[in-house]
């Protein structure tokens, strides 16, 4: 498939898990990508003709709005966003430290706000995209996660009512909301095998994802294949029933 022969897309959290496993998918389907990341490092192996890799602090505007303006000037134009960087925060309401709250918030929830705000303005012109990564956290709950669901349900909302108001532009707005991705970021759950068996047998398929299955989705919903699909949601949790989040860890 060449579904993105001539667009530009930008992947934030590129380095990595699910952020990566887009840039690679993209790219095999025509796109020039900018692969955005707070970690260089992570991502020296994306430089070329097709990929280029930025560096970028989602909760900074000033950074979000350059890092658009890197893609079009390398590019010419942009087409897709993919605001997908974010981190995990663990805690209830008493127990998170204020820290790592204003963390996740200013990540997972600041971040995606300022990739929309800033690459709005070039989506317009091209009809272009929005995807937004959220999860199933965001659409029902997890016990001791309480940050985390926040900022989630955050992102989930604001997909959907961002495209009550792009519809008018012609700019599509999709998020994904994904359950167990094994990523960099699940390494430490990973390695707890009780837990790791206790997602599989919640999970109808057994298993959790891999970040390749979800870049899959999110190249769907950017591409002209899911051209009247607008507003959506998706969970993507191998048939968990993302509406009730994920497996409840204190019942394992």
């Amino acid at each position: 498939m060449a579904r993105f022969t001539g667009k530009t897309v930008i992947v934030t959290g590129a380095g990595s898990g699910i952020g990566q496993a887009a840039v690679e998918r993209f790219a095999s389907e025509g796109a020039n990508v900018l692969a955005a990341d707070l970690n260089t490092d992570a991502m020296k192996d994306f430089d070329g003709d097709k990929v280029v890799a930025h560096q970028v602090d989602v909760s900074k505007l000033d950074q979000v709005e350059a890092m658009v303006k890197a893609a079009v000037d390398r590019f010419g134009q942009l087409d897709v966003i993919v605001n997908n960087a974010g981190v995990l925060c663990e805690g209830t309401v008493t127990e998170v430290s204020l820290d790592d709250y204003r963390k996740v918030m200013n990540i997972n929830v600041d971040g995606v706000f300022y990739g929309c705000r800033a690459a709005y303005p070039e989506l317009k012109k091209t009809k272009g995209c929005i995807v937004n990564t959220s999860s199933i956290s965001g659409l029902g709950g997890d016990g001791s996660m309480v940050g985390y669901n926040m900022s989630k349900g955050a992102v989930t909302q604001l997909t959907r009512a961002l495209a009550r108001d792009s519809g008018r532009d012609g700019v599509r707005v999709n998020a994904v909301a994904p359950t167990l991705v094994h990523t960099n970021l699940t390494a430490e759950m990973n390695e707890d095998k009780p837990l790791m068996d206790a997602f599989a047998k919640a999970i109808p398929l057994g298993r959790g994802a891999q970040p390749e299955e979800i870049a899959a989705v999110i190249a769907f919903l950017a591409s002209d294949d899911a051209s009247f699909v607008h507003g959506h949601v998706m969970p993507v949790d191998g048939g968990l029933n993302g509406s009730n989040g994920q497996p409840d860890s204190s019942e394992f």
